[in-house]
């Protein structure tokens, strides 16, 4: 296939077209853009560098030339989304945990507006433009918790994977209330009265305990910070051998 190459490589090395000719008529930004507004409007599935050509209205080969594989196109457009995030330049941050949280926030935000992203999402994604952008920033945010800096690494890690978990979850519940056919809360209303019937047996002492305090309250954004919070607490004092 035209273009592709014979041993591993990354697509932020290779030049932005493949061998000799004019100068190209598109951009990896282009191409990255019709992908997303694909993706955006028809899902990931829909995404393949036939339809990808047909956007940009050129010849699915000729793509071959920009980009070499589908893996690629998803590097990209992962690249072109994570654009988004509003990364104020400065030192480092007087409140680390907030600053964290607030990426966190945007993160999620985000994956809301491309239900598709956490599906293509790759560790390996970590070394392309935006990416490093973000982590520069994220350590930078950092320099004010007193930890080792492979520690500072895991902790973005673990913060960046409870979001993708959490919307992940957001997704799933939303597509089971679109599947049912009477309401959601009809729904809840049955289970939860079963629920109580099971636990008000004794069987279950402890959960019946639990649930005699109550639910925590709050929304789902006051649960996300709480979550995200509940893990920032496990490294605030973490100045341990991990580096």
């Amino acid at each position: 296939m035209a273009g592709r190459a014979a041993t591993p490589e990354v697509i932020w090395a290779r030049p932005e077209r493949a061998g000799r000719g004019p100068k190209p008529a598109y951009s990896r930004a282009d191409i990255a853009a019709a992908a997303v507004r694909i993706a955006d409007a028809d899902g990931v599935d829909a995404v393949s560098m036939r339809r990808v050509a047909g956007e940009l209205g050129c010849g699915t080969m000729s793509l071959y030339n920009y980009v070499p594989r589908k893996e690629d196109l998803y590097e990209l457009m992962v690249d072109a989304v994570s654009a988004d995030y509003e990364l104020p330049a400065g030192p480092g941050a007087a409140d680390w945990r907030a600053e964290i949280l607030a990426l966190a926030r945007q993160t999620r935000d985000m994956m809301r507006r491309h239900p598709w992203l956490a599906r293509v999402m790759s560790p390996l994604y970590g070394c392309s433009p935006n990416a490093l952008r973000y982590l520069e920033h994220c350590l930078d945010v950092l320099e004010g918790l007193d930890a080792p800096s492979g520690t500072k690494m895991e902790l973005i890690g673990m913060v960046n994977g409870s979001v993708m978990t959490y919307v992940a979850n957001e997704f799933a519940m939303a597509e089971h209330a679109r599947s049912l056919p009477w309401s959601e809360e009809q729904e809840q209303a049955v289970r939860f009265a079963y629920l109580a019937a099971q636990v008000g047996g004794g069987a279950y002492p402890r959960l019946a305990a639990a649930f005699a305090q109550g639910p925590a309250p709050g929304n789902p954004d006051e649960i996300f910070d709480r979550m995200l919070n509940r893990l920032l607490d496990s490294f605030a004092g973490a100045a341990g051998p991990t580096g």
